[in-house]
């Protein structure tokens, strides 16, 4: 018996079964066949690493039995027809090929099947048969294990615990084989394929993403990664709204007045599981409610339509939930510009939209807005954002457009479009968002105002100085009232004729300037020691000077004025990058402290 398989027989991998099973047959595999297995293969796609595996599979059954022989027939495609394989041109090659040599055709495509009978061709429809919907990396789970991570070459490891409270742990001291790992993909990509649970949700080059169920698998290869690996993610639980401790207040808003609301949080720490908990609470209250999503990873229930991007674009995805025009829509990892500009786009056309937003502290979510939603859209577009943190909710904060002086400057004049950003709970501003010269800024206000409004009024007096005077050295004297001092003989170049550039600078700045020749700073030098103490950098001094300012200079170059604390202690946060030109300074024996 002659059997020609075409490229769907390869790469479901029944022949080498049936030939277990007893087939006797010459397998006559066309180049055409060959040709795509390898391409899809260089494309990193699963599909392709299947079927070469088959083929090799085939090819050594063939040196061990008697029963059966390969051989490999015909010529290569050319470019035109490879680029027509999507339309089926390399299926109708193979067919023709099939008919030429009175062989059968092998296919587990019923298109293939179906035009192969209409025109006489001799074809058997590999079917199907019921494959177990159990994934075989479901052994490395248990009821705290929200992932596995599977590498060849390296033992295998699994991240389990609570949200906020996960521990990476060896689940074996063995090391995986590239077999182990190999076998393990095969598993996942039959389970996937024949299972309604299943999806493929990406594949690219070396790079494969499943959703089985609650598993989301993501499987790589060289040349994507340095070696096979396996990263299974599942949610470790699965909970309803009235599970967080929620206030009367917050879930009347989230009933009533909120419809652009980020959920943000760093990762691992629940704000999918508290989506998916939002998600179906307005489903409950009879809300149309769907997700945008690339994977499709969130667990929701079955009247929620999961949707990912369409033709590889989240775009186009929004563009048709607008004519669904659903109450609710869900969108996952909001990151890209181009999803804020959906998120965006979405929100001004009446959709009520909950983005997920990776961050590290609540203003972040906000700061992601600025620069890709105009200033004055972002209250439209964004009204709520809740910060989950440890899988509870930490922080949730309103956002309002207002008309008013900013923080910190007090001229009337200087009123100007503001975006308060307020703690919910006591409706406190804790933040401003607003232009300030040419730039948009978020300010702290309360206790923090004032240290943020500092640093970003010597900015921008450093940035307008710039090239016109070297090393400037200023000094706040109340919350609106700067002295600047500079070299006497540059005095002239910062006032400009008749004043100009001064009064530019206050009235940009919302602050009265004082201009005085660096002679008038000059304190005296005082000894300190330099110290780190957990995230901080301390600069201590003498505890007589509790209260008192203390002037910061690298060699001549004045970097910062701070207040001693009680303890004769400057102290400042090791990240920021102020604590690191401290210690390079301190290094090279050029840090000065004067009093």
């Amino acid at each position: 018996m002659k059997i020609v398989p075409d490229t769907s027989a390869i790469i479901d991998g029944r022949l080498t079964e049936e030939i277990e099973e007893g087939l006797e047959a010459e397998i006559i595999i066309p180049e055409f066949v060959v040709d795509e297995v390898e391409n899809q293969a260089n494309k990193g796609l699963e599909i392709g690493f299947t079927g070469i595996e088959e083929i090799r599979r085939l090819t050594e059954k063939a040196s061990e039995a008697d029963n059966i022989s390969v051989e490999f027939t015909g010529r290569k495609p050319s470019m035109e027809e490879i680029n027509l394989a999507s339309s089926g041109r390399i299926d109708a090659l193979i067919r023709d090929h099939a008919e030429e040599i009175g062989a059968t055709l092998y296919t587990a495509d019923i298109v293939q099947s179906k035009i192969a009978e209409a025109k006489g061709i001799e074809v058997v429809l590999i079917e199907k048969e019921d494959v177990s919907e159990e994934l075989d990396i479901e052994k490395y789970f248990d009821d705290e294990t929200m992932s596995i991570h599977l590498k060849q070459d390296a033992c295998p490891k699994a991240k389990r615990g609570i949200p906020g409270e996960f521990k990476l742990e060896k689940i074996s001291e063995d090391l995986m084989t590239k077999e182990e790992i190999e076998d393990l993909i095969h598993n996942v990509m039959d389970v996937a394929e024949n299972s309604e649970k299943g999806l493929i949700e990406m594949e690219g080059n070396g790079a494969t993403v499943v959703q089985f169920g609650r598993y989301r698998i993501a499987m790589t290869r060289p040349p994507f990664s340095s070696a096979a690996e396996i990263t299974a993610v599942r949610p470790v639980a699965k909970v309803g709204l009235e599970d967080y401790d929620l206030s009367m207040e917050l879930i009347e808003r989230l009933d009533e007045k909120a419809e652009g609301i980020l959920v943000a949080g760093a990762p691992g720490h629940g704000k999918s599981t508290f989506a998916q908990a939002l998600a179906e609470h307005y489903e409950d209250q009879d809300q149309v409610v769907k997700t945008m999503e690339k994977p499709r990873d969130l667990d929701v229930s079955a009247d929620i339509t999961q949707y990912t991007a369409l033709d590889e674009s989240m775009e186009n995805t929004g563009d048709f939930l607008l004519l669904v025009r659903p109450d609710f829509t869900v969108f996952d990892e909001v990151r890209r510009t181009s999803d804020f500009e959906v998120f965006s786009d979405m929100r001004m056309a009446g959709v009520g939209m909950i983005g997920i937003v990776h961050a590290s502290e609540a203003v972040d979510a906000v700061q992601r807005l600025i620069g890709r939603v105009e200033l004055g859209m972002i209250p439209q577009v964004c009204d709520t954002v809740i910060f989950i943190e440890d899988a509870e909710v930490a922080e949730v904060y309103e956002l309002e457009m207002v008309v008013k002086v900013p923080e910190g400057m007090t001229e009337e004049d200087l009123a100007r479009p503001v975006i308060q950003i307020r703690d919910f709970e006591d409706s406190k501003p804790v933040y401003e968002v607003y232009t300030y010269g040419e730039e948009t800024v978020v300010i702290p206000v309360g206790e923090r105002e004032e240290s943020g409004a500092e640093e970003l009024a010597k900015e921008q007096i450093e940035h307008f100085l710039q090239g016109r005077v070297s090393n400037p050295v200023i000094e706040f004297i109340s919350s609106n009232h700067i002295k600047l001092f500079v070299e006497e003989e540059e005095i002239s170049q910062v006032i400009g004729k008749g004043g100009e550039n001064i009064d530019k600078l206050e009235k940009d700045l919302g602050l009265n300037i004082t201009v005085e020749p660096k002679s008038n700073t000059l304190k005296s030098q005082i000894d300190y020691d330099l110290r780190e103490s957990g995230n901080s950098v301390i600069i201590e001094v003498n505890e007589g000077l509790s209260g008192n300012e203390v002037d910061v200079y690298d060699g001549d170059e004045f970097l910062f004025t701070a207040t001693v604390g009680k303890s004769g202690e400057v102290s400042m946060t090791k990240s920021s990058d102020l604590a690191g030109r401290i210690l390079s300074s301190y290094q090279r024996n050029k840090l000065k402290v004067r009093s």
